[in-house]
């Protein structure tokens, strides 16, 4: 018999295991790039610049962008690093686990199905608008009640290609990972042409006297711009989340991270300056900027195009959160903290299908019943906390495990994981105040749960 006592510690630690799982290793790097880009280009670059740019930055955007961008560099040099050394799926939810012990791991995993289920529900609220923008074209038009969330003063109750979107993404997930990532793989390659036709048009029509004056707002609006747009660079984390489904992962998951990265920041530089050169800034507050430019220059057919560009890229955006999300609950799910129900393997997909629907049918039912605008800044804190966390990690593992094998090796340590932790604590700290308040009221309510389920499932509690 064994003599194994349970651990009961609260800072139980999760012994670094390569794989634990049965999901199929077909991913290489170029799927992992194609899969971060697809998770990044999509609201930001078509909705996001916009307002960021009428509100709160002006011309100034593009030091918005690189501002955000550079924050996110760091904190994407440390998720390689824990993704080549721990190649497991969960992402920071398990990097947390292997570092600082479960109870947090359980607040980072709490705080990622935040960010990935209200990020999905509201980008596919944003697909939902520019689809039925699209339809109207052709004459096409849903009943009033069936448009929007609930707002009875409105005459709306329901979005209902939000949900169906959503559904057909799960479909599609369900299916298996590289029939999801093929199909992302050409969405992907989709929008890349419509950003690069926009570029290549738009930079003939730009007067740079709409460059002045370039801060507006002075450097203040140029750090809340860049709060703002930090939801446009969410994504790139989701691609560690594939770690058991990679042929190489201590290789292929840094190139795939760093190589996403880098693709969307040089673009949404490059947009953001040649959309602030078409437009006045203060005339872009809408909720289709891109196109809104070349409405401008009188470039009608062209703006259809990039209507349905943006349809495309929004749904790569909505399918590898949605990915993302199964990922993490079937982490946590695997180690004992959430139903079983949710690492439940599909034999002839495998891949976590039963997991995938149960989500996919809550994030269609916020999607289709609750307005979602408002809640980008709170997936915007939720994903600046699990970076913070990430950052500060690679610290404590060079420390405690300093003979661990690692693909990847973030350079100068400690200085660049504290800068990487220091710039996200600072983009927090230019969020709203009933940001921080609604994402501590859903970290209490995390809490509760893990008291009440997970601390007593956990497989640690075995010993």
């Amino acid at each position: 018999m064994s003599n194994l006592k349970p651990n009961t510690s609260l800072f139980r630690r999760k012994p670094i295991v390569p794989s634990e799982g049965n999901l199929k290793r077909v991913l290489g790097p170029i799927d992992l790039t194609t899969l971060g880009v697809g998770a990044i280009i999509g609201t930001g670059i078509f909705v996001l610049t916009g307002v960021a740019a009428a509100k709160y930055a002006g011309p100034g955007l593009v030091l918005s962008f690189l501002l955000a961008g550079l924050v996110c560099a760091f904190a994407a040099l440390c998720y390689s690093e824990f993704a080549s050394s721990v190649p497991a799926s969960g992402s920071a939810y398990t990097y947390s686990y292997t570092t600082f012990g479960e109870i947090i791991a359980w607040i980072l995993g709490w705080d990622l199905i935040l960010e990935y289920g209200f990020a999905s529900a509201a980008v596919a609220s944003g697909w939902s608008g520019y689809f039925q923008s699209l339809i109207a074209g052709f004459g096409i038009h849903l009943p009033t009640a069936l448009t929007s969330a609930f707002n009875p003063a409105k005459g709306t109750y329901f979005d209902i290609t939000a949900s169906a979107i959503t559904l057909l993404i799960a479909l599609l997930l369900t299916r298996g990972v590289k029939e999801a990532t093929r199909a992302n793989g050409v969405m992907v390659a989709i929008k890349l042409i419509v950003v690069l036709v926009f570029i290549a048009v738009g930079v003939f029509y730009v007067q740079p006297s709409n460059w002045t004056p370039f801060l507006p707002f002075g450097w203040g609006g140029v750090t809340a711009g860049a709060a703002t747009v930090f939801f446009a660079y969410i994504g790139f984390d989701a691609v560690s989340t594939a770690a058991e489904e990679v042929k190489r992962p201590q290789r292929d998951l840094p190139i795939g991270i760093i190589a996403s990265l880098a693709i969307c920041t040089v673009l949404y530089i490059v947009v953001s300056l040649i959309l602030t050169g078409i437009v006045p800034y203060n005339m872009l507050n809408v909720s289709d900027p891109v196109a809104f430019a070349l409405q401008y220059i009188q470039m009608n057919g062209l703006a259809a195009l990039i209507s349905l560009g943006a349809i495309t890229g929004i749904t790569t955006v909505l399918l590898v959160m949605m990915y993302g999300q199964s990922r993490l609950l079937y982490s946590m799910s695997r180690d004992g903290l959430l139903s079983p129900v949710f690492s439940k393997i599909s034999g002839k997909s495998q891949t976590p299908a039963t997991g995938t629907w149960v989500a996919s049918i809550v994030i269609a039912f916020f999607a289709g019943f609750i307005p979602l605008g408002s809640l980008a800044e709170l997936t915007n804190i939720g994903t600046l906390f699990a970076f913070t966390v990430v950052s500060i990690g690679v610290i404590v593992l060079r420390r405690t495990q300093p003979d661990l094998k690692r693909g990847f090796r973030v350079p100068f340590v400690p200085v660049l994981p504290i800068l990487s932790a220091l710039g996200c604590v600072y983009l927090m700290l230019q969020l709203q105040a009933l940001t921080w308040i609604t994402f501590f009221i859903w970290l209490a309510i995390g809490l509760v749960v893990y008291f009440a389920y997970g601390r007593r499932h956990s497989l640690l509690n075995r010993g």
